[in-house]
């Protein structure tokens, strides 16, 4: 018997934004099932419209792994996760060893591929779940400041200069123009 799937499950379990007040409690399996969304879309607009070649693919199931090592670790705030640079190496080596404390929970002979999407190498579809990653946090923290939460100006802020070199790539400039602004309407408007 082998227990990684009901293992990741617990995904649902990890509550994120753990230091702040939330409007709406956010855990960490919704927030890879949203940041798979986000990169797919980015990745198909790069694809489509500017020439791109990325297996749309490989970024939504990067995207739907990215967090898993949150079953091990939890999740910690980012404001602890970069305090600084030895905090992050240390976080980062921690974070390998739960993916493969995780693996290990597969049959042998699956955990290669699950290790090559849990642990992906530097690649241009693992970067663009990095930046749906951050597109989601500005979502979130838009979704609070617009629901008069102002426990998130700061996050909302430090989120939108971490996107702001992101902005002048094309795809994802797209996406803020073109499906941003609805996140701020009310359901009668969307149906509009």
């Amino acid at each position: 018997m082998f227990h990684f799937f009901a293992y990741i499950s617990r995904l649902r379990l990890i509550k994120r934004w753990g230091l702040m007040r939330n409007t709406y409690e956010e855990n960490t399996q919704e927030h890879s099932w949203q940041v798979a969304v986000v990169a797919h879309a980015l990745a198909v607009i790069k694809n489509r419209l500017y020439g791109g070649a990325l297996d749309e693919n490989r970024v939504a199931v990067l995207a739907l792994y990215h967090d898993v090592s949150e079953t091990v670790t939890g999740d910690l705030p980012t404001p602890v996760k970069y305090a600084n640079g030895e905090i992050e190496r240390v976080f980062h080596a921690l974070e390998a060893e739960a993916v493969e404390e995780l693996t290990a929970k597969l049959p042998p002979e699956l955990q290669g591929d699950f290790k090559q999407v849990l642990l992906p190498e530097k690649s241009a579809e693992e970067e663009l779940v990095h930046i749906a990653d951050k597109i989601c946090a500005y979502l979130k923290c838009a979704e609070e400041l617009n629901c008069g939460n102002r426990e998130f100006q700061v996050a909302f802020a430090a989120t939108e200069e971490k996107l702001r070199p992101y902005r002048e790539r094309p795809e994802v400039e797209y996406f803020f123009a073109n499906f941003v602004p609805s996140f701020s309407l009310t359901l009668d408007e969307l149906k509009k």
